[in-house]
């Protein structure tokens, strides 16, 4: 038990490390920015209380602003993030519901779900982050232009980061 909860320390820390040191320098012509830091926010469990959430998602957003200059624009971004995630997981829950030991993982919902779960999410947060940064409704067209590639991108690194989680745990 005590071993699960150490895991979530280390995931922030190499998702943070990632974020800055290598996917911060990534702009293709400036419409893909990939933020994979927030795969951090999606992979807490579902019983995770929404303050501790909205705790969390604020400090990880926090330090990647810290670290890209960009006064709270992630920090709001993750937040907004946190509120919205657990309306999503309503959304998409089984007929039955949860079960206690599952986590917003492919392993544990399957392929299907997570996608939905992570496609909402990712678009929710980019929306948010996009506009926020742009703070106009003048340059709409690029923004949306800029959320979705950004989007797409981001997706296909979280799949292959929750396939890579996947396969840890089940050499475990």
């Amino acid at each position: 038990m005590i071993r699960s909860y150490l895991i979530y320390p280390i995931q922030f820390i190499f998702l943070l490390m990632i974020q800055v040191l290598i996917l911060n320098n990534i702009q293709y012509s400036g419409y893909i920015n990939p933020y994979l830091y927030i795969i951090f926010i999606f992979w807490l469990p579902f019983d995770t209380p929404k303050w501790l959430l909205m705790t969390l998602s604020f400090i990880l957003g926090i330090s990647v602003d810290v670290f890209s200059n960009t006064l709270g624009m992630h920090a709001s971004a993750s937040v907004f993030l946190a509120f919205v995630r657990p309306y999503v997981a309503r959304i998409l829950a089984p007929r039955d519901g949860y079960d206690v030991n599952h986590l917003p993982s492919i392993q544990d919902l399957g392929f299907g779900w997570f996608l939905r779960y992570a496609i909402i999410l990712i678009l929710t947060h980019h929306l948010f982050l996009f506009f926020v940064e742009v703070f106009r409704f003048i340059d709409a067209f690029n923004t949306l232009l800029r959320v979705i590639s950004s989007s797409l991108f981001t997706l296909i690194l979280v799949l292959i980061t929750e396939y890579f989680r996947v396969n840890l745990e089940k050499k475990r």
